[in-house]
């Protein structure tokens, strides 16, 4: 089977194993598990913040940092496809109070000045007030673009100005760094807080990182346990994402059999293949989605629906360049 659903589906391999193993443990809920704060300090180094607090999921940390920044009632501007907004089972209403509005980021999800400015609700007697600004980098539904630095810096600096911060889902900002050949505290420096995996292309199964200054990661860590995510001795999954912050250039290579995906797909008929900038493959397909994907898994190639005629392949490091070759020669046959 080659399963191209998603890069989530990666499993750890030896050295991940070993090091859960062997891995220092205290109870982290009294700070005292020595390789989860090796892990935070290291993590908030990689991103050029003061600090970081290790989550279970991308979600956990994407929906403490909203709880963090906002009051009740506030709205929340973000991208309309947005992970946040439309795959976190509404929780910015359910967990922090809060509403969203929600702007058209284009074809690549990029939230602009413009969009900020028009979007952005002033408080008074009748209305809550802008309280937050979430951008996502690589952006999913958009095919995992990379947002380039400036775009980041120039939304964030907007609205600084109009008196709210930023939040970034980065669930994928590895990727975004090495598509975009930035180093990662680049591609965040003008933001409040990231969130970002550890797991997906990194190769870590479990856990994500928060990371912004050290007064907001301390207060983000009571939503943390408010939301559940008081852990006991977490270094048993912290310690493979400590391996995993050393595999981050690694994602070229996924980078490359997207590429070479796409490009061996859009030759055949009845799909087309859209370029991918990171590790994230969307196909345009004649047949219905759900069709095209009972086709594929007929000849064990795995992927998700993403619209009606719409489907995304991504590759990961479960996936090398044999299975890519594989993977078009499978679903060539299967379309025949």
């Amino acid at each position: 089977m080659i399963d191209l659903r998603s890069d989530t589906v990666t499993r750890p391999g030896s050295e991940m194993r070993e090091a859960a193993r062997d891995a220092e443990v205290g109870d982290d809920v009294y700070g005292e598990d020595p390789t989860v704060n090796e892990l935070e300090h290291r993590a908030a180094e990689v991103v050029g913040k003061e600090a970081a607090m290790y989550v279970p999921t991308g979600t956990m940390g994407n929906q403490a940092a909203v709880r963090t920044h906002t009051e009740r009632g506030q709205e929340v501007l973000l991208e309309y496809e947005s992970h946040v907004y439309k795959w976190e089972v509404g929780g910015l209403a359910q967990l922090s109070s809060v509403q969203p509005r929600t702007v058209d980021g284009g074809e690549r999800g990029v939230i602009t000045p413009e969009a900020i400015e028009d979007g952005y609700v002033a408080e008074d007697v009748h209305r809550p007030g802008t309280g937050l600004l979430c951008l996502e980098n690589t952006h999913n539904s958009k095919g995992g673009s990379a947002i380039a630095p400036e775009k980041i810096d120039a939304a964030a600096e907007t609205a600084r100005e109009l008196g709210f911060p930023t939040h970034v889902d980065g669930a994928r900002l590895m990727n975004a760094t090495v598509s975009l050949d930035v180093p990662p505290e680049r591609l965040v420096r003008e933001v409040d807080s990231v969130m970002f995996c550890l797991s997906k292309g990194l190769g870590a199964p479990v856990g994500s990182m928060l990371a912004g200054p050290e007064e907001f990661v301390e207060r983000a860590r009571r939503h943390r346990k408010l939301l559940g995510g008081g852990m006991r001795q977490a270094g048993i999954i912290a310690a493979p994402g400590l391996r995993a912050l050393s595999n981050r250039e690694r994602l070229a290579e996924d980078h490359e059999n997207a590429r070479r995906l796409a490009a061996g797909l859009d030759g055949i008929d009845g799909i087309s293949a859209r370029d991918p900038e990171t590790n994230i493959v969307l196909i345009d397909t004649e047949m219905p989605a759900t069709d095209f994907l009972e086709s594929a898994a007929e000849v064990d190639v795995l992927g998700v629906p993403f619209d009606d005629h719409l489907v995304r392949l991504c590759t990961h490091l479960d996936v090398s360049r044999k299975d890519v070759e594989a993977a078009i020669d499978r679903l060539e046959t299967a379309l025949a």
